[in-house]
């Protein structure tokens, strides 16, 4: 009975030092944007997987194809960085600085198609910090001929265009024997 006693009496203690604790801190804080944010959330793991992607790829694997009726993995990444402009001119409201298939015809090394990536990727940085949950509903005008929509839409598709295109890097990658970025974070 002593000792039942005491285990009852430990818990209390236990849980109000536990309750004293958690009411001295503050609440998680709300994201004031969550639309917004859950946005830049897809974002953000795109183009870190792309970005990854390109890093760890062997320039000499820069043209490999599994088979010739698809793009190298070096014109993947190139479409996509054209594709990143297109995409993100759209949802900041500007003309596009370069068509989608720009990379594709100009940026042939490793080195080239890389630098592509990167600035395509910090390009549209700027518009998906920019979104905010008022100015992701606003209107633009959407790039390929989609006619107008929200501007998040823009960045929803456009995330999802890179995403799309990390699936095919990750069998690029698996192929050459490579693990791909996001098997590397697990």
């Amino acid at each position: 009975m002593r000792r039942q006693m005491l285990v009852t009496v430990m818990v209390m203690v236990m849980v109000t030092g536990l309750v004293t604790t958690l009411r001295g801190q503050n609440p998680p804080a709300v994201n004031a944007n969550p639309i917004a944010a859950g946005v830049r959330t897809g974002w953000d793991g795109g183009k870190r997987n792309l970005a990854q992607s390109a890093d760890i790829m062997p320039e000499s694997d820069y043209g490999f194809r599994p088979v010739s009726t698809v793009r190298t993995f070096g014109q993947i990444l190139a479409h996509t960085a054209g594709a990143n402009y297109v995409f993100c001119a759209a949802a900041k409201g500007e003309k596009t600085p370069f068509a989608e298939d720009a990379f594709e015809k100009t940026a042939i090394t490793r080195a080239q198609i890389m630098k592509a990536v990167n600035d395509s990727i910090a390009y549209c940085d700027a518009a998906y910090s920019a979104l905010n949950d008022r100015s992701a509903a606003e209107t633009v005008e959407l790039p390929f001929g989609m006619g107008k929509g929200a501007r998040a839409t823009a960045l929803i598709i456009n995330a999802g265009h890179v995403q799309e295109h990390y699936g095919n890097l990750v069998t690029y990658l698996r192929i050459k024997g490579i693990v791909p970025p996001s098997s590397r974070q697990q």
